[in-house]
């Protein structure tokens, strides 16, 4: 697992994350947390799924070891 999401889509994503979820509390809305939990999980890591299946990059350098 390498670095796939750049800063300005961590930020986004932290923002819409934070807001799904304390939505999704404030409306006992299930799917909403889910979201908001997935998303700020791929915050911390730095690294999503579906953009390493179809191989985009949104801002971390690969390394060259």
């Amino acid at each position: 697992m390498t670095c796939n999401i750049g800063k300005i889509d961590r930020i986004i994503r932290a923002v819409i994350g934070v807001a799904l979820l304390g939505w999704g509390i404030m409306n006992g809305n299930i799917i909403a947390d889910v979201i908001g939990v997935v998303l700020l999980l791929t915050v911390i890591i730095g690294w999503c799924p579906p953009y390493a299946l179809f191989g985009i990059n949104t801002g971390c350098k690969p390394k060259n070891d």
